[in-house]
């Protein structure tokens, strides 16, 4: 088993050799839910929730007991151009608020039964302004990839992956514009609640952050080095370490998703192991999941980043885990299946 990376070029290889579900696992699966004590389709997405998570366990008859919630953290040299409501100093506060479980995703990781970590990264060095360059250097990156990578529990059996830092929503915004095209207008959202003109400013700041790195346009790690944060490319480190662990990864909201948007450019595939927990009110995210190809399992109106949306569809896993390993067959419970 591959222990980590020391340079973006292994990182990649990596990211060309994922591993795929185990295929008998998945079959043998949705064979014993055609034998359960329901009608056929009758828990509608839960069943195929419960046959992907067990293709990716390897065990027809999995449960979800170890669930692991990782909120990472950095701060976007790009709030030097007035793109938050909030100054970047609430970064550290937040996590501070993390560290004490007075935030929202600690809740939501107790009652689903979750092990929650925060991993802060170089609060005190903001990546570099994106509207005059890169974030990151490769250096920055592979460092934060691998911060990502270590921070999986190898024991944990589902993750869900969270962020904190002010100003990654331009980020976010910034990344999918180059990944997919379109107008900064159709993916710069509110995030901590601008509006009118400072979202257009915002706006304004996200095309010009694409156009300064146009070079890094189509190469999704490029994007990721030149208008991504620490905090995102640490959550894709842990999303390629939970791939290669066979662990089934619960994407969060906007900012993940941007986050996982770059691995599926670099490895198409590369997000197979993932569910979309929820659809975020952040304007863009309906968007950004459909070029990703993801349902949610969620619509709560929900924008507050964290984890938060992921966690809550933890859940939603665990029940549908529950129902298709802990339901007795026609067979063991005596009942006639027509």
């Amino acid at each position: 088993m591959r222990q980590g990376f020391r340079s973006l070029a292994e990182f990649s290889d990596i990211l060309q050799g994922l591993p795929a579900p185990d295929a008998a696992a998945r079959v043998a699966a949705s064979e014993r839910d055609a034998q359960l004590t329901k009608p056929p389709g009758s828990l509608g997405r839960l069943e195929e929730l419960a046959a992907w998570y067990c293709g990716w366990r390897g065990d027809p008859r999995a449960e979800i007991a170890a669930p692991q919630t990782i909120v990472f953290a950095g701060n976007h040299g790009v709030t030097a151009q007035g793109v938050s409501a909030f100054p970047p100093e609430v970064t550290a506060q937040m996590v501070a608020n993390f560290q004490a479980g007075g935030a929202a995703v600690n809740q939501l990781a107790r009652t689903v039964g979750a092990r929650m970590d925060v991993l802060a990264l170089r609060l005190e060095q903001p990546t570099t302004d994106i509207t005059q360059g890169p974030a990151m250097s490769e250096a920055e990156l592979v460092e934060a990839l691998l911060a990502g990578w270590q921070a999986v529990d190898s024991k944990a059996d589902l993750l869900v992956v969270g962020e904190m830092g002010i100003g990654n929503t331009t980020s976010a915004a910034a990344i999918a514009l180059a990944l997919f095209g379109g107008t900064a207008q159709e993916w710069t959202g509110r995030g901590t609640g601008v509006d009118g003109d400072a979202l257009r400013h915002k706006a304004e700041v996200v095309a010009r952050a694409v156009e300064v790195n146009k070079q890094c346009k189509n190469n999704g790690m490029e994007v990721l080095r030149c208008l991504g944060g620490r905090e995102l490319a640490a959550m894709a480190g842990a999303m390629v370490r939970a791939r290669v662990l066979r662990i089934p990864l619960i994407l969060d909201g906007f900012i993940c998703g941007a986050a996982a948007a770059c691995l599926e450019a670099a490895q198409p595939g590369a997000l197979d192991h993932t569910v979309a927990g929820h659809l975020s009110a952040e304007v863009a995210h309906p968007k950004l999941l459909e070029k990703l190809g993801k349902e949610p399992i969620l619509s709560l109106g929900m924008r507050l980043g964290e984890g938060s949306g992921g966690t809550l569809a933890v859940a939603i896993l665990k029940a549908a885990l529950a129902c298709h390993s802990g339901m007795a067959s026609f067979a063991e419970a005596g009942v006639s299946d027509g």
